[in-house]
């Protein structure tokens, strides 16, 4: 089964589904998981702040936080009897899928597990989707876990998604 679970987290309602989801399939396999935060440094800088100021202040709060984050998810997991670690990147303008699917090769990982922000439409298309692109390149399974709040949602071309926990047997 599996041995070694990858969960990139954002600290997103999503990201905790994709984590709690990855709990239940680390302790029905014993698998280790790796926590994986991608800070992309390019989001903190606003053109306002000095060089110094951002070395000094912004980047040190950003990577604290994130570091925070990672530690706390960690101390979540580690309750549960969870084998954890993790691991913060920085990103410079690499595509946030691409690292993690790299991370997931290097650690030798079975499989991904990543929230889902469920844009559809024009949102979609502006802001593109990192777990689409995860999908389609990593060389290793994914699982993507969709927000709560697209359960049983009417789609706008009128198609309605239903859970598969709430479909009955069609025969």
């Amino acid at each position: 089964m599996y041995h070694h679970i990858l969960v990139p987290i954002d600290g997103s309602t999503t990201s905790d589904r994709a984590v709690a989801e990855a709990a239940k399939l680390a302790t029905l396999c014993s698998a280790k998981v790796r926590l994986l935060h991608i800070v992309d440094m390019g989001e903190h800088v606003h053109g306002y702040e000095t060089p110094q100021a951002y070395l000094s202040q912004t980047r040190p709060q950003v990577l604290a936080a994130a570091k925070q984050l990672l530690q706390q998810t960690r101390t979540g997991l580690q309750a549960q009897g969870i084998t954890v670690d993790t691991e913060l990147c920085e990103s410079s303008g690499t595509h946030v899928s691409d690292i993690i699917v790299d991370q997931a090769v290097q650690w030798g990982a079975d499989l991904i597990v990543l929230g889902t922000h469920g844009r559809r439409g024009i949102n979609r298309i502006l802001m593109g989707s990192d777990a689409e692109r995860v999908a389609r390149t990593s060389p290793l399974p994914v699982l993507l876990i969709k927000p709560a709040n697209l359960k049983n949602r009417i789609h706008p071309n009128e198609m309605h998604t239903t859970a598969s926990d709430d479909m009955q047997d069609a025969v």
